[in-house]
């Protein structure tokens, strides 16, 4: 039976792929490079994107699916390449692809983004992560997440960041690693935009890229 199933799921994978490659070479079309814009109408609005920025350039994602995990939904998303993203309520929550892979997150059941914004103090929390290459296991980081002014600076590409709440999470010395902050734009209950770092040289900014506009 596990065997039928793993031969199953490798099938569906396969069929993603080949929708998610077409897909996202209708995003690369959409895609301005002088300027980093997405003409929207050029999307299928029957999917969900992401833009995202790394060091090799802008790149697009689509949502593959969403994982259902005791600690909430997690969001799967792919590109062509191979590269994949896993977020959770707009966290980090594994990847593939990038300089350093974090895989076998866990990440503690926390408060929604509007019970963050109210509380008075930094909210300290921690996550375990495994990290490739190095087979580094069970990377401890100690966090502290506040909320803060919207930035001067941002990627953000048609919104202003006035508009949205942010957060900023940083580690603190007890950890583990010393990642650069990451930060966090939220619309109501629902991050838009995030700025991540997977190591002290690896970071990436990604925001939520609507279709057919």
């Amino acid at each position: 039976m596990r065997y039928l199933t793993a031969v199953a799921l490798l099938l569906l994978l396969g069929a993603c792929t080949q929708s998610s490659t077409a897909l996202l070479q209708t995003f690369k079309t959409a895609l301005m490079p002088r300027t980093g814009v997405i003409d929207t109408a050029k999307l299928d609005p029957r999917y969900r994107y992401l833009r995202v920025t790394h060091p090799g350039g802008i790149s697009g994602m689509v949502l593959g699916y969403i994982d259902e995990t005791p600690t909430g939904p997690v969001e799967v998303w792919y590109a062509s390449d191979g590269e994949l993203l896993r977020l959770e309520n707009g966290r980090l929550a594994g990847n593939s692809g990038l300089a350093a892979q974090w895989r076998g997150v866990r990440l503690p059941a926390l408060p929604s983004w509007p019970e963050l914004a109210r509380e008075p103090q930094p909210f300290r929390w921690q996550r375990e992560r495994d990290v490739m290459p190095g087979y580094h296991y069970g990377v401890r980081d100690k966090l502290a997440l506040t909320v803060i002014a919207p930035p001067s600076k941002t990627g953000l590409v048609g919104i202003d960041p006035a508009k949205l709440t942010w957060f900023e999470e940083r580690t603190e010395a007890s950890s583990d690693d010393a990642l650069p902050p990451a930060r966090y734009a939220v619309d109501g209950n629902r991050v838009v935009y995030g700025e991540q770092c997977v190591s002290r040289e690896s970071c990436f900014r990604w925001q939520r890229w609507p279709a057919g506009a």
